[in-house]
């Protein structure tokens, strides 16, 4: 019974609590769902009274009061991923944007190369042995809450409890903050008739017993409910939305063809709503881990028939993908992409997708570009790529050559944007139409 007298202890208000944030203090907020709201509202009060504060988190999906242009004597946040409560600071000049692989952020809090002084987390209330768990979030936050100086807790009875490395314990934790509330969701993406178009090109890649990793968005949620008639299918991602739920209901997901963590869904958090959160609750399919396993390539490629699907927001002839930036605006981040990307590279069967749109701003733009545009960063590089697929099909790229790559490119972007790609690849001498001919016509 000794933690429960800890625990009590420990209990304070949010405003008492965040009294440790003093200035030149470096900050960190446990991201996505998990964002423990009622400690982030008691940080912007204490905003008056401090200066240089540094707040370090990935996506978070609440307010982020701390960037407004009043906040910026006091506060400076600095986007490991960037969401869009956070965009407009940051191409404001008014916060900063660190690129990393999701697989190496935690090694920053490990190493001290990016020490934190407070972390704010949300948990569940403790167990009868007086743990907490991490809930819909593990990500980062287990590692950041390990290596923080001190470490406050906001304690919500909507918080579910997960299993895998999910849990600290209360003599891990320095404050406690009871605020129960609805955790944030991620709502649905609009689905379109591209979306799923594209959505039935990947999913015609992918075979029973393969093991999926699939982001946020639309494309993702156009691509699984086309894997109904699928067998033994397996996952291991960074993370899951509410789609997943219909094929782990049907049997449809079930990892018994997974040579690695057999029946398990390995993940690091959640983003969804309040339907999954309740999914994962107590469920023991699910074993979360910290970003730093979870993303590690060679963990990813011991799954035999890995299958990445990652989106981009331009691909150019090469193959080069930029997915972070859009030319000099940065947009979101480097996330996990090139760590599944790797991983299913080297994975026996493995296959890594790149899925976009052919066009963009109501179908004027093209997405498979002459070259990337001006500023924007490349994410993936041209050595990586094997798949990128749009609605117009699907191109193929590992080990082909640039002339090779230029073609299955412009055979999948928007027709009404090829004659342009082929006069680029004419005036660069990569490709001519004669050479399209002519391999069509050996064809």
């Amino acid at each position: 019974m000794g933690w429960e007298i800890e625990y009590k202890s420990k209990l304070v208000t949010a405003h008492d609590a965040l009294q440790c944030v003093q200035s030149g203090r470096r900050v960190y907020i446990h991201p996505g769902s998990a964002e423990p709201e009622a400690l982030v509202e008691a940080l912007k009060e204490r905003g008056p009274n401090v200066e240089d504060v540094e707040i370090v988190h990935l996506l978070t999906l609440g307010r982020a009061d701390y960037i407004t242009p009043d906040m910026e004597p006091h506060f400076r946040h600095n986007a490991l991923f960037i969401g869009g409560n956070v965009r407009k600071a940051v191409n404001d000049g008014r916060a900063d944007y660190t690129p990393i692989f999701l697989s190496e952020v935690e090694a920053l809090f490990e190493s001290g190369a990016m020490p934190i002084d407070v972390a704010l987390i949300q948990v569940s209330p403790p167990d009868a042995h007086g743990f907490c768990s991490f809930g819909v979030g593990v990500d980062c936050t287990l590692t950041a809450a390990k290596h923080a100086g001190r470490v406050i807790a906001q304690v919500n009875r909507s918080m579910p409890r997960t299993y895998g490395d999910s849990f600290i314990h209360v003599n891990e934790i320095d404050a406690f903050v009871e605020d129960d509330r609805p955790l944030c969701e991620l709502r649905h993406h609009e689905i379109t008739d591209v979306h799923r178009q594209i959505g039935a090109n990947v999913a015609s890649l992918i075979d029973d017993g393969s093991v999926l990793q699939l982001g946020i968005g639309a494309i993702p949620e156009s691509v699984l409910p086309l894997l109904m008639t699928r067998r033994d299918l397996g996952v291991h991602t960074e993370l899951i939305t509410d789609a997943v739920i219909p094929l782990i209901e049907a049997g449809v997901v079930n990892g018994r063809r997974k040579n690695f963590k057999p029946r398990k869904i390995i993940l690091g958090f959640v983003l969804g709503t309040k339907k999954l959160f309740e999914f994962v609750d107590d469920n023991p399919v699910f074993e979360f881990h910290p970003n730093c396993y979870t993303n590690d390539p060679q963990l990813i490629a011991r799954n035999d028939k890995m299958v990445a699907v990652n989106s981009a927001l331009e691909v150019d002839l090469t193959g080069q993908v930029c997915a972070d930036s859009m030319g000099q605006i940065f947009y979101s981040g480097f996330g996990g992409q090139v760590d599944f990307i790797r991983g299913a590279a080297r994975s026996k069967g493995g296959k890594p997708i790149i899925a976009l749109p052919a066009t963009a701003k109501d179908g004027t733009i093209s997405r498979i570009a002459p070259t990337l545009a001006l500023g924007a960063g490349v994410v993936t590089s041209r050595a990586d790529v094997h798949y990128v697929v749009t609605e117009f099909g699907i191109a193929y790229l590992h080990g082909k050559t640039i002339r090779q790559r230029a073609e299955a490119l412009i055979g999948i972007a928007d027709p009404k944007f090829r004659e342009e790609l082929y006069d680029y690849c004419e005036r660069t001498r990569w490709l001519t139409r004669h050479d399209v001919f002519a391999t069509a016509g050996a064809r």
